[in-house]
């Protein structure tokens, strides 16, 4: 375990916040956490980060930033993978395509590590991570006991969990334990991925599909959409994609006729709701590449703010996306809701 003092976390989270916090540690397997929790010399409150992909620090932290580095990956059985937390998440895609693994691949090229995956229940192209995880390893920060959570509790949703709610802060993932196949089981009806792999490999292509085929065409789409946060300062996407009632649905689409902003593209999620993407609103409001300061939504994907300067601050981002929202819910009576968490 290492204890460091008043650091610069500019380089622990995506966006580039540079913000300091008064303590970090960072621990390499759960009994060094354990012992971290159970420390009383650390600075309140605590606070675990994985990649910091999903966040924004909005000003200096006055506590202890815990970062887990638990790595490994093993196969447990024929339809089980355990990945540490602190494995990055596009690295845990590539060894179960390098396997012959199928489950992950349409979640290629996400940023984050495995511990965050399981907190947001992220998604992409067809498949939820909620769909594959079969237990999560976790420290309940009241007592430091470990213990292991059935998916069936974590109470997932669209973008959420139980952890982001009523389970929030008390515990931290150390790992998770995802299902597998051995067997072909590509999802490939959502966002054109069957065409694009066609496209790549050939007319014959899923008749030898498999999941690094599958992984290999998500990522060239993704790269085409998203910026490398290695390059380019973000937190992926920042707003989740509205649902909104049938009759605001249709106040959208008459907006959408009378401007001559083509068809609403949109999918009927049942109990009288609609989900609309938040990229075609927020594009539709025009903020394609505009700029606040140092942040701007980005000109290829307007469901993502970046650090365009590099410099950008908090306020830079929390400003721009206060303005989206209110532009957005002015324009077509729709809520856009963060996704990423103001720290």
């Amino acid at each position: 375990m290492k204890i460091s003092w008043d650091i610069d976390l500019g380089g622990m989270n995506t966006f580039r916040m540079r913000v300091r916090c008064r303590c970090l540690v960072e621990y390499d397997n759960v009994e060094e956490l354990r012992d971290a929790l159970s420390d009383p010399s650390l600075p309140r409150p605590l606070f675990p980060i994985g990649g910091g992909s999903n966040l924004l620090f909005t000003k200096d932290f006055p506590g202890t930033v815990l970062h887990g580095t638990i790595k490994g990956i093993k196969k447990l059985d024929s339809g089980r993978v355990y990945a540490g937390a602190g494995v990055v998440w596009d690295d845990f895609c590539a060894w179960c395509a390098d396997n012959d693994l199928w489950g992950p691949e349409n979640l290629s090229y996400i940023p984050g590590e495995v511990g965050a995956s399981a907190v947001q229940n992220i998604g992409a192209y067809g498949r939820e991570v909620c769909e594959l995880i079969s237990s999560v390893e976790c420290v309940d920060t009241r007592d430091a006991a470990a213990i292991s959570i059935p998916a069936a509790d974590c109470r997932y949703a669209y973008r959420d969990s139980i952890f982001k709610k009523e389970w929030k802060g008390r515990y931290i993932v150390t790992g998770v334990i995802f299902k597998v196949s051995e067997t072909p089981d590509p999802v490939l009806d959502y966002g054109h991925v069957r065409e694009a792999v066609i496209e790549r490999f050939g007319a014959g292509a899923l008749e030898k599909l498999t999941p690094a085929m599958v992984r290999e065409t998500v990522t060239a789409i993704r790269k085409t959409k998203l910026p490398d946060v290695a390059d380019l300062g973000s937190a992926g996407s920042f707003f989740r994609n509205p649902y909104v009632s049938k009759e605001i649905f249709e106040s959208i689409r008459n907006i959408a006729e009378t401007e001559g902003l083509g068809p609403v593209p949109h999918f009927d999620v049942g109990e009288g709701l609609v989900k609309v993407p938040a990229a075609w609103l927020i594009d539709k409001c025009g903020w394609k590449g505009r700029a606040n300061g140092g942040a701007a939504v980005y000109e290829k994907q307007p469901l993502v703010i970046v650090n365009r300067s590099g410099e950008a601050s908090p306020e830079d981002v929390v400003s721009l996306a206060a303005r989206v929202q209110a532009s957005v819910k002015e324009k077509f009576g729709a809520n856009l809701e963060r996704e990423v968490e103001y720290v």
